[in-house]
């Protein structure tokens, strides 16, 4: 039987690292199969969705985390069988823009989490506005909408968050 690890890898970035996580899992009979990695503050920070068989979790895990000794602080969680699918939830793809300020991430994740909207997937940044320098908010938000509510109500409850607040869904590609 196949299980699902999610493993977390958050250290000091340099070149490699990726090597070293792959080399691991590849070394151990598992299966890369979903990640989000990235630099941030000067920091690699990222996570992994491997599969492997059942006879190699204790070698696979012992060894992941023995990237410690590489000064990775990661961690392990056995999220069960790969075989176990959920329901596929109908999704869509949130893009937020707006003036940055403190407690806007709280603000749209509340938003969300009262309308019993799932966060799927979160990516945000700052940037500055083409014409007048100033920090701009950016997100793009994958999200499950519960049967029953309206993604235009979720739009308008976003948008209400702030006056400046533009949310546009984009078009998932099949």
């Amino acid at each position: 039987m196949q299980n699902s690890l999610l493993v977390s890898v958050v250290g000091p970035d340099r070149p490699g690292l990726v090597e070293q996580l792959s080399r691991v899992v590849s070394q151990a009979g598992g299966n890369w199969e979903g990640s989000r990695l990235i630099q941030l503050g000067g920091q690699f920070a990222g996570i992994v969705q491997v599969v492997a068989p059942e006879a190699a979790l204790d070698s696979l895990t012992k060894n992941l985390e023995q990237l410690s000794d590489a000064g990775l602080t990661v961690s392990v969680i056995h999220s069960g069988s790969a075989e176990a699918a959920g329901e596929k939830a109908e999704t869509q793809t949130l893009e937020i823009v707006g003036q940055d300020r403190s407690g806007i991430v709280a603000a749209i994740s509340e938003a969300l989490a009262k309308e019993n909207v799932n966060v799927i997937e979160l990516a945000t940044d700052c940037r500055e506005a083409p014409w007048s320098g100033e920090r701009l908010f950016h997100t793009e938000a994958t999200v499950s909408v519960p049967e029953g509510v309206s993604i235009a109500s979720i739009v308008e409850k976003i948008e209400a968050v702030a006056g400046d607040l533009m949310v546009e869904l984009k078009e998932d590609p099949a």
